[in-house]
This record gives structure tokens, sequence and C-alpha cells, in this order.
């Protein structure tokens, strides 16, 4: 890991070492800035983001942290004594810092794994109702008849598809939560 405080964060930013920097910064598993400004945590953030080509994740629990949260892909606002302005500011919001392992962990595995199914419903969903008006197409010699009435292809994905996404979002845990904690390399499966 790498802590740099924020006067030397300062020199770094504005004498121009910022590929320095870069370079050092690549073979840590971590980088943490402490007693930085607003600024220069979001110049950090976009740094790492314009020139690594990195997914950065931010966590911030007061005002301070929140142009930091915003330069960000992935902010979170800790609710504490600082107030709620990183909150407000953030994707997501936890009571405790505490409480982060079981959202990463967790909640990323189980959304991770239920957002790949889903996207593998919808084209299988997809190209079946395709399929089938194409076929059709074959059956009454391309005339352009309609094979259902046109409310029932305007409601198809609303109304007659829309039970399973609601389950899988709802109930779909392929995992335990106990196990998730326990063995943290699950979550390189679905990657």
């Amino acid at each position: 890991g790498l802590v740099i405080d924020g006067q030397t964060l300062s020199i770094i930013l504005q004498g121009g070492l910022e590929e320095k920097l870069l370079a050092l910064a690549r073979h840590c598993r971590s980088v943490l800035c402490c007693r930085a400004t607003p600024l220069q945590k979001s110049m950090v953030v976009k740094l790492v983001r314009r020139h690594l080509r990195a997914v950065t994740l931010s966590i911030g629990d007061g005002a301070n942290d929140v142009s930091m949260i915003q330069a960000a892909d992935v902010g979170i606002g800790i609710s504490g004594q600082e107030g709620m302005q990183a909150v407000m500011a953030s994707d997501f919001a936890i009571s405790r810092f505490k409480h982060l392992k079981k959202l990463l962990l967790v909640h990323g595995h189980w959304c991770y794994a239920r957002l790949a199914k889903m996207v593998i419903y919808f084209f299988y969903k997809n190209v079946c109702y395709v399929n089938l008006l194409f076929w059709y197409q074959f059956f009454c010699g391309f005339s352009g008849s309609t094979m259902v009435d046109y409310w029932q292809m305007v409601f198809f994905n609303l109304f007659f598809t829309s039970v399973p996404p609601l389950l899988f979002g709802a109930l779909d845990k392929d995992v335990s939560a106990e196990t998730l904690l326990r063995l943290p390399e699950l979550y390189k499966n679905g990657q």
C-alpha cells in the first residue's frame, strides 16, 4: 500500500510528477491519501481514471469528500457526525464503515449474478419472440399481417414477461451471505 499526505500530494500535482506517482501506484494494491484537500482528492481520482483506465471507488463521510465521491465511478457515503452531504452525493450509503465489507462482497456478488442472469434472460426472451414473428411471416406469405393483437405486442414486455425479472431480482441468492463473507474469492467467478 501507499500512503500520501496532503503536502506531498500538492508537490506531486503541482510539480508535474503525476506519471511517477502513477508508476508507483501501479505496484500497490491500495493507495490512501490523508490530510488532503477536497480538490486534491478529486484530482487523484480523476488522474487514476484518466491515465490508468481503472474503475475507481471513493468512500467518504463528510462534505469535504463530495467532489471525490462524484469524480469516482462508484461513490460510497458514510452517514455520520459530519453530516449527510457525502451520503446525498454518493451511489451507495452505509451507516458505518464496518458495513462496507458486506456491501461489496455480499450485495455486490448478488447484484452481479442477478444482472448476468437477467441479461441472458432478456436475450432469450427477445430471440424467442422475434423468431415467432419471423416464422409467422413465412406462414402468412409476407403479407404484413400481424400475428398477435397490437395491445399484446405493446404489453408483452410489461405484463407477460415481468414475473421472472421480479422474482430473480428479489429472491435469487446463489450463495449464502456467510459463505460470501468467508470466501471473498467467489466474487471473481462471474468475471
